[in-house]
């Protein structure tokens, strides 16, 4: 950083050597007139929405409820409160915006919000920077229009717009400095026979006001960087909505009932419960998190829908939650009667202060200084474990630069820009132009709420006139971080599946209470409300499919190597199986099921701390799907190769695998309710008689015994009868009784026999009528 007083104090010693030396400081007449410093870099444009007036109507009730919009350059920029059924408006906001050019105007939009639809479109304006005096408060007026209707009124916005340029006292002590540095290198040279020795300093000085010349965007960015990020907070607080139940809701289907759900919005944020089917008065127990980025509140918008599969969902009545008059750190319990509907919903609702979430330059570190590090050590150590269990840690992301990156643009060039996302965390770099090697050098700060969580870096392209092009991703769990370790990560694809092109380096630092984090492991999950909507894929299915087929493979090569040793295929393995068994059934205490399942994971970490790693297997299931999913690209590029109908019967052999294994498992669990609800009254009177032996056996003989037994013959079968075949008897019941679909066509056959039988009968007898 440049030091603006000491800056300002060489420009007071250089006066005072101008005026020394007696040098005039117009200086002569037919001197060349010097170059003068650039015009400002960054404006602060401050804008009070006051009001709208006579806007247009765009409900059925004759009302609006309106809300604007600022875009500058194609970007959003702000976004005000929404104004309920009101044609007159009075937001009283204010919003302050950096801007790096008064080429672009103001774009501003008026929208009437429909949630759930499309918002409706009422108008919209332009304000032209360039036209504003600097340093003076103007009250506008914009009349609004649509442009496909340009005649149409459409009313008009109130507002008080104030443009400063910013960094003013850094411009005018470079301006001076670089002023009276020419001016005093160019008298140094005309008056050389009194002053000869002094025309050393004077080049010198030139060359001095040259570099700053040449490096003001330096200056300027520093200082803009300073001021704008340094710590800055991205939001005031979090709004903590507990949706607990509804009462009397309306009946919307033809039972009587319905199936209702309800969605959140606050600004951009969305939420959208789970549905409770058949009823009126659900029961959700569901909390959702927002923030809060105004002052002094806002609104929650939320709305009830019954959901109704294959058509449009019904519509159940909607309410508000005001937040400004709500006191924070405190938990307010609201019965909300809803509005255009019956019913109420019963909410908790929270309001806490800001979450440490902050974005800074990398020299603004706050881990780097010792005394802020020591801190937040002890804030997170063990002492204060039980003191607020919500704060379990943070940590600290440098994002330092990016190499070899993916060209998006038609130029063979990308515009970089970086997004860090912690669970609904979401803070993002500056975007670098026409780079394929940006530097971002910038630190975000986020305050852990679930040490579980998975650190997401993802690069985009910028473009102005559409959405963001992806460019690579990565995903860090907040566990497998190493702090201080600045490393080089690989761009991956949206899935994570296989690697694009180009690497991010990155520097991560995580501090966080391990006794609150182990608490917090037994709390769900935080719901994201940024999640991409799911769609059918065939790489999607093959790979889900191929995760479902590896489990059960492994299930079954467990129970073969269980079998293997009742038959008796190793001796030795066998014998040992067997005294085990017997040692362990003899003993059995409950506490050896715990004991069974620890004694796997000490193992395991004894190899893994001995160098033999036995997670070599997900390595092997990532290179797998990153094969997978070159081979699908593959397929995409070289259709003519693959073919349509090879891909068609990949598909279908995976259909044909699912389709069998969903009619295994319906098929036992509807044989199991037959044999309960006499469809074959001899199997469900067997049935009978072998669970009231079973009753009386088990009543009479302890459990440990029969096990005991039932292992003895279990090895010893094979021995005493070399040439048995191994069953299993309940399966083997069980495949007796007839499946749903099984018993619905032996009905239909029933019914053919007889119908035909039937109209047998009827012939013959017409023709011994005749």
């Amino acid at each position: 950083m440049v030091d603006v007083q000491k800056i300002e104090k060489e420009c007071k010693l250089l006066w005072i050597l101008e005026r020394s030396l007696g040098i005039n400081i117009v200086g002569p007449s037919n001197a060349e007139p010097l170059p003068q410093p650039p015009s400002p870099a960054m404006y602060q444009l401050d804008i009070v929405l006051k009001k709208g007036k006579n806007l247009a109507i765009r409900d059925r009730t004759g009302t609006s409820d309106p809300y604007v919009k600022f875009k500058i350059a194609g970007k959003e920029v702000f976004r005000s409160k929404t104004i309920h059924k009101n044609l007159n408006p009075v937001w009283d906001e204010r919003v302050s915006l950096l801007v790096e050019t008064l080429r672009d105007p103001l774009y501003v939009k008026v929208f009437d919000y429909d949630f759930g639809l499309q918002d409706d479109f009422m108008g919209s304006a332009y304000l032209h920077l360039e036209s504003l005096e600097h340093q003076r408060t103007l009250d506008v007026t914009l009349d609004l229009k649509d442009p496909q209707y340009p005649e149409h009124n459409l009313g008009s916005l109130e507002l008080a717009v104030t443009l400063s340029p910013k960094e003013g006292d850094m411009r005018d002590a470079v301006r001076n400095l670089y002023e009276l540095s020419v001016r005093l290198s160019i008298h140094l040279s005309l008056y050389c026979p009194y002053y000869i020795s002094s025309l050393f300093w004077g080049v010198v000085l030139l060359y001095f006001a040259c570099l700053i010349h040449q490096n003001k965007e330096w200056y300027y960015q520093s200082m803009r960087l300073s001021d704008v990020h340094r710590k800055a907070q991205l939001w005031r607080g979090i709004v903590s909505i507990s949706l607990i139940e509804g009462r009397g809701l309306q009946p919307m289907d033809a039972n009587g009932l319905s199936d209702p759900y309800v969605k959140f919005r606050m600004g951009h944020q969305k939420y959208k419960s789970k549905t409770i089917p058949k009823t009126l008065n659900p029961q959700w127990r569901e909390q959702f998190d927002f923030h809060l980025y105004e002052e002094q509140g806002g609104y929650v918008d939320i709305t009830v829908w019954d959901k109704d599969a294959g058509k449009k969902d019904d519509f159940m009545g909607r309410c508000t939650i005001d937040l400004s008059l709500l006191s924070k750190e405190h938990t307010h319990k609201l019965d909300l009667p809803l509005e255009e509907g019956e019913g109420v919903l019963v909410l908790l609702v929270t309001l806490t202060a800001s979450a440490a979430v902050s974005i800074s330059d990398l020299s603004v570190n706050m881990l780097d200084d010792p005394h802020e590090r020591h801190q937040i050590t002890q804030r997170y150590s063990l002492w204060r474990s039980l003191h607020n269990l919500k704060d379990v840690g943070v940590v600290q992301v440098k994002v330092i630069r990016a190499e070899g990156l993916m060209a998006a643009d038609v130029t063979g060039k990308s515009d970089p820009f970086c997004v860090v996302e912690l669970s609904n965390d979401r803070l993002q770099t500056h975007t670098v132009y026409k780079n394929l090697n940006p530097e971002w050098n910038k630190v975000f700060t986020f305050n852990v709420k679930d040490i579980h969580s998975v650190l997401e870096v993802t690069v985009y392209d910028e473009d102005r006139d559409r959405s963001a092009d992806f460019l690579g991703k990565v995903a860090i769990p907040l566990l497998n971080i190493q702090n201080g370790e600045r490393k080089a990560y690989a761009l991956k694809s949206k899935e994570l599946t296989g690697p694009t092109k180009g690497v991010i380096f990155l520097e991560i630092d995580v501090i966080f209470n391990a006794v609150k984090a182990g608490l917090r492991t037994l709390i769900p999950i935080e719901q994201k409300y940024i999640e991409e909507e799911p769609r059918v894929s065939k790489q999607l299915l093959l790979r889900n499919f191929n995760r479902v087929r590896r489990c059960i493979m492994f299930l079954i090569n467990t129970g073969c190597y269980i079998n293997s040793c009742f038959e008796w295929e190793s001796p030795q393995r066998s014998i040992c199986a067997f005294v085990l068994f017997v040692i362990v059934v003899w003993n059995f205490e409950l506490y050896m099921i715990p004991l069974a399942l620890l004694l796997p994971l000490v193992w395991n970490y004894i190899l893994i701390a001995s160098g033999k790693d036995t997670r070599q297997d997900v390595v092997t299931v990532e290179d797998l799907l990153e094969d997978e999913d070159e081979d699908f690209d593959k397929d995409d590029k070289d259709s003519e190769r693959k073919g349509f109908m090879n891909k068609l019967y990949a598909i279908q052999d995976v259909c044909i695998s699912v389709q069998n294994a969903l009619d295994e498992v319906a098929s036992y669990g509807e044989r199991i309710k037959n044999t309960f609800n006499w469809t074959v009254p001899f199997l469900s009177w067997l049935a009978i008689v072998a669970l009231g032996v079973a009753t009386i056996i088990i009543y009479f003989i302890p459990l440990r015994y029969i096990v005991l037994a039932w292992g003895v013959n279990k090895f010893t079968k094979k021995l005493r009868d070399p040439y048995t075949i191994d069953n299993n008897e309940l399966l083997d019941f069980l495949s007796r009784v007839p499946s749903d679909v099984q018993v619905v066509g032996e009905l239909s056959v029933f019914h053919l026999i007889f119908y035909i039988f039937l109209t047998s009968d009827l012939s013959v007898a017409g023709l011994g009528k005749g």
